[in-house]
């Protein structure tokens, strides 16, 4: 048997890539997880909202089921419509392995973006979270628990654990920068730093468990090659305590456009995180509605153990308008059918 502290490694890791703590193979869909400076970051609506869920690794003994709900909107207009405060919230939960391995936060953003002129914006965000950490230590058993021919839970356990409970605030801080030329074309970098203040997160008496910071990355681009079609590559980047993930690939829009002036349109994809996985992605976006769909599959030595089946993900979202009297408001440059 492995001891506690080797299991936690483990059940911490959520890919062979090594990124620590709550991620989605679709960033792109969970803006504020993935940078503060995304707050209310929106070109023609004034809120947003969604949600991301996502099990990985099922059929091994270490399963991940991930959850996360957001909502964000725009204050604080200036009379140009170039300046703004966005604000929003959100709420994450993740649950592995068999002692239920727990993290369940509630965090709050916000973010100021300035139009420099016509074509650049800068944004810059901070988030606080609180951080409920948990596990429950009755359901798992230890090599000093095996008789010879069981695993006998009457026996002590032998480990020296003080709680089944860590809670922590944690910080994080963000930059984004945008550049758009013309209405074809969106070019924005961001960056991101989480566990600012390197919370303590320990389950034992005196151990310092300090999480690393971890800096990420990402860049994204919209580029409309045609009336009815928009591609849209993006990299994501993230870096804790030696362990790195890095995510790239491109996701196409097809406009399937209805009556009435409505935009509908089908998307399509495929993403790679490097050493690990190859990601491909379907959604289809209708009126002010998006769903994607997404499936992890394992490409790395790990596929012998899970027979290539990494994670299923779904997010769903929507964007939306004050009033009727916010409809065309106008915007920065950004492809759109």
């Amino acid at each position: 048997m492995k001891s506690l502290s080797l299991l936690l490694s483990a059940l911490f890791m959520h890919s062979v890539a090594g990124a620590q703590g709550i991620h989605f193979s679709q960033y792109y869909n969970a803006p504020q997880l993935l940078n503060p400076a995304n707050t209310g970051l929106m070109p023609q609506e004034d809120y947003s909202v969604g949600v991301n869920y996502r099990e990985q690794w099922t059929n091994v003994p270490a399963p991940f089921k991930t959850f996360a709900a957001n909502g964000d909107l725009q204050l604080m207009r200036n009379k140009n419509l170039t300046n703004w405060l966005g604000l929003g919230v959100g709420f994450f939960s993740d649950k592995a392995g068999q002692g239920i391995l727990s993290l369940d936060k509630v965090q709050a953003s916000i973010a100021y973006h300035v139009q420099l002129d016509d074509y650049n914006m800068i944004s810059a965000g901070a988030s606080v979270g609180y951080v409920h950490r948990s596990i429950d230590f009755s359901r798992l058993t230890f090599d000093v628990q095996w008789d010879g021919f069981r695993f006998d839970k009457n026996r002590s356990q032998g480990e020296p654990y003080a709680r089944q409970t860590a809670n922590y605030l944690d910080v994080m801080l963000g930059v984004n920068y945008a550049f758009f030329p013309n209405e074809d074309l969106y070019i924005k970098a961001g960056a991101g730093l989480m566990h600012l203040n390197r919370p303590n997160e320990s389950f034992y008496y005196s151990e310092n468990n300090r999480l690393g910071m971890r800096p990420m990355g990402n860049v994204d681009v919209l580029w409309k090659a045609g009336s009815k079609f928009i591609i849209n590559p993006s990299l994501y980047y993230a870096q804790q305590k030696g362990a790195s993930e890095l995510i790239f690939g491109s996701l196409f829009n097809s406009s399937i456009g209805g009556e009435n002036g409505t935009n509908n349109a089908l998307i399509y994809g495929v993403y790679y995180r490097l050493g690990e996985s190859f990601i491909p992605v379907v959604g289809m976006e209708w009126s002010r509605f998006k769903v994607m769909c997404s499936y992890d599959v394992t490409s790395s030595p790990f596929a012998a153990a899970n027979r290539n089946q990494g994670a299923f993900e779904i997010s769903v979202s929507f964007k939306g308008l004050y009033s009727s009297l916010s409809q065309g408001r106008g915007g920065y440059n950004c492809p759109r059918f």
